[in-house]
């Protein structure tokens, strides 16, 4: 290791800690700006990678997500010990462990401690929270600490950059030296049935019955486990090379210890805290007499089951409306931006196919996704700050108690409110969820809130199709009502939906959940803007291109094939005359002659773009589809803007306006006079009759309400989770409810009157 360190000058280290020990913090102070976030191949756990320049040393930091315990039973949770173990070939070998502790907390953190040790790989101490411990009454004799785990202890702040260059030289000074001994943590017996499993997987019974199959002989860290597993899920991943026998082995060594009073896996947790209780006695000390301190009085306040939660929905109206209002500007900016830009494109370029890609695709693909960028920076700026002070670990336990009636817990509740600005971030909050059961459902659920992107499509059809009646005088109308009922609809639908998904697809134990409060911090501005920023970029990365490229296939798909010329030509004729002779007029100055021009030309072109539409890929699917849409009171037209609207709600009222010819502008404003006046005039073919009646409306706006329109927030699951399953599952149920509610909603409104 310390040839390897020298003939390179390469450090790889690793930084582990329980959550809220500020080893995020740490990462920070230490890589700055040199890093990028991903995903571990073949797992949810995100991946932090930072660089960093000491002397003439160059180190690689990997971040690792934040754990109370190296007992892997999951996937997700093994990554952290195969990259420890330099079991992964994506991550280079770790050269030094940098273990983030508590100081305020050391005896619950040196379990975590005692497990890392254990791996045998050269081991620094970080210790953190010395300014609190201090708060407390709590003094730790630092150098005899160092003495009894054998490894450099340096104490830090790494907010205010205190105690950074003494950790990195601490670093640097332990890769070129050996690992540390491994702590006797376990009992005798126990450790001599790990050295009887070790002289089994080098033994005759351990080979392999496939010929040619080799079997790796596991680390004594994964020895101790497969011993302690219970669960079967390490066996299941390491003896899957090797013979039965091993496994019989391993099941032999768990009885024995049983029949000799070390029952597993309960002996683990009782030795690695007798070996924190005798690592700390004598060189830690408390004040007894320590007064009740400012944090004890403010959670008297904000974990009250009265006042805690009037606090609570103050803020998260708060930030609620934040995120909702205060993105409205920056959206506009940026809406304007892209078609400034769009326009730029269409003004230098010859009408055609290029053009429509460049500017329709590409740009307008590109707009769709960075259109979100306020909303995610707002609320991960807040979620920064509460999570910072400690707050949000407070909201999660209040709550708990209302969350977990429906299957879910107390961390469930901020990603679901968010959902109600938008579902993408509502998505990406639901990593601050450690279970991963809770946090699967929270993100299923979350699209059936309804987002701001679907405002457009209620205040359209609502203005035009439900009357403006008195309910409650004037403090509520027919109107707002409607708004009401489609909002708890979504509400109360992703309630039921995440109370079948825990019993059916995520059955396991109680969703309640222990969590420790952390201490209150002020949040440093720079810590907030780094973690803002940083999701914002792995939004647009992650997201942006899978967007682009739905967003190219349906313009392809709205966009060939091409009218026939013998179509086309006499409109376009028609056209040029219509906008030479409002030229014309113009000169004349009679205005209201040339407006009529200009009329009559937008309404050709807005033929046009029906006519287009219809004959394009997915009008003829639209067509296709008609008998499967017809039960909801649709026809092939509704049923084309609804297949157009699914890589973003929003689209639909530009889609309608399109395909009923409402002209050129309708579809820019959900308040559009020519709109609701083209769909009040949409008739059927057979019998004339209305197209658009409230039934018609009512159920299209819950088919809007329950169905996953928006490649965004699909897109943004399948990076939260790693894979196109989830998405692919929540798209086909979402999808299945919209129809049925819309169907619903149309035979027995229709049938009301």
């Amino acid at each position: 290791m310390a040839s390897r360190a020298k003939s390179t000058r390469h450090l790889t280290v690793a930084l582990i800690g329980n959550p809220n020990t500020g080893k995020s913090t740490l990462f920070m102070a230490l890589s700055g700006v040199r890093q990028h976030v991903a995903n571990y191949p073949g797992a949810t756990v995100e991946k932090k990678v930072g660089t960093m320049s000491h002397g003439d040393l160059r180190w690689s930091l990997i971040d690792l997500p934040g754990t109370y315990s190296l007992a892997p039973r999951s996937l997700d949770e093994m990554v952290t010990v195969d990259v420890l173990l330099g079991r992964r070939v994506d991550v280079e070998p770790v050269d030094v462990i940098l273990c983030v502790l508590d100081a305020s907390n050391l005896s619950r953190n040196l379990y975590l401690l005692s497990q890392v040790l254990e791996l045998g790989r050269p081991t620094v101490v970080a210790l953190t929270m010395m300014d609190v411990a201090e708060s407390r009454g709590i003094s730790i004799e630092l150098p005899e600490l160092e003495a009894r785990l054998g490894v450099p202890v340096v104490p830090i702040q790494a907010s205010r950059g205190l105690g950074l260059e003494e950790l990195r030289q601490a670093v640097e000074r332990v890769s070129d030296q050996p690992a540390p001994a491994r702590p006797k943590v376990f009992p005798e017996i126990f450790q001599r049935e790990v050295d009887s499993l070790e002289s089994v997987f080098i033994g005759p019974e351990a080979v392999p019955q496939t010929p040619g199959a080799s079997a790796k002989i596991p680390d004594r860290f994964l020895i101790e486990r497969l011993i302690l597993d219970r669960d079967g899920f390490l066996e299941s991943k390491l003896l899957e090379s090797h013979s039965p026998a091993v496994a019989q082995a391993v099941r032999t060594a768990r009885e024995r210890l049983l029949a000799a009073s070390c029952p597993i896996p309960a002996v683990e947790t009782s030795a690695r805290y007798q070996w924190a209780h005798d690592t700390l006695k004598g060189i830690t000390r408390s004040n007894p007499k320590k007064t009740e301190g400012v944090g004890d009085r403010l959670d008297t306040v904000l974990t009250h089951p009265f006042w805690g939660m009037l606090i609570l929905a103050i803020v998260m109206l708060v930030m609620f409306q934040s995120v909702f209002k205060w993105a409205n500007l920056p959206m506009e900016w940026i809406e304007t931006g892209v078609a400034t830009l769009g326009g730029l494109v269409e003004s230098s370029m010859p009408e055609g196919s290029l053009r429509s890609l460049i500017v329709e695709g590409i740009i307008g693909g590109v707009g769709a996704v960075v259109v979100f960028l306020p909303q995610i920076m707002i609320l991960f700026f807040f979620l920064a700050v509460l999570e910072d002070c400690g707050y949000l670990a407070r909201a999660a336990y209040l709550m708990d108690r209302t969350m977990v009636r429906f299957g879910l817990s107390g961390k469930s509740f901020i990603p679901l409110l968010s959902s109600f600005a938008c579902a993408i971030p509502g998505v990406m909050a639901a990593r601050v969820i450690d279970d991963k059961r809770d946090r699967l459902v929270t993100i299923l659920v979350a699209p059936l809130m309804s987002c701001s992107a679907r405002l457009p499509v209620y205040a359209l059809l609502t203005a035009a199709f439900v009357p403006n009646r008195p309910v409650l005088g004037p403090f509520l109308d027919l109107q707002g009502l409607t708004f009401f009922s489609l909002y708890a609809l979504g509400i109360i639908t992703a309630a039921v939906a995440a109370w079948v998904m825990k019993k059916t697809l995520f059955r396991g134990g109680s969703t309640s959940f222990v969590m420790e409060l952390p201490p209150y911090r002020r949040p440093l501005l720079r810590v907030v803007l780094y973690r803002m920023f940083e999701r914002a970029w792995v939004f647009l990365q992650g997201a942006g291109t899978l967007i682009l490229a739905v967003s190219i296939l349906m313009w392809a798909a709205l966009y060939f094939p091409r009218l026939p010329e013998d179509v086309t030509k006499p409109i376009h004729e028609k056209q040029t005359q219509l906008e030479a002779a409002a030229e014309t007029a113009k000169s004349q100055n009679d205005l209201a002659l040339a407006a009529e021009y200009e009329e009559e030309a937008g309404k050709l072109a807005g033929m046009l773009a029906g006519e287009q539409s219809r004959y394009s890929v997915l009008g003829r699917f639209g067509r296709a589809i008609e008998p499967i849409v017809r039960p909801l009171g649709w026809d092939w037209r509704i049923g084309s803007a609804a297949i157009a609207s699914f890589p973003a709600r929003e689209v639909i009222v530009a889609s309608l306006g399109v395909i009923f010819d409402a002209g050129p502008e309708a579809g820019e404003g959900a308040d559009s006079g020519r709109l609701r006046d083209a769909l009040k005039a949409a008739r059927w073919p057979d019998s004339g009759k209305p197209l658009f009646t409230p039934a018609v409306a009512l159920s299209l706006m819950v088919f809007f309400a329950l169905c996953a329109q928006c490649t965004s927030t699909l897109a943004v699951m399948r990076r939260e989770t790693n894979s196109w399953r989830w998405p692919t599952f929540c798209f086909v149920y979402m999808t299945v409810l919209a129809y049925v509610g819309a169907f619903l909603t149309y035979q027995i409104g229709s049938r009301i009157g």
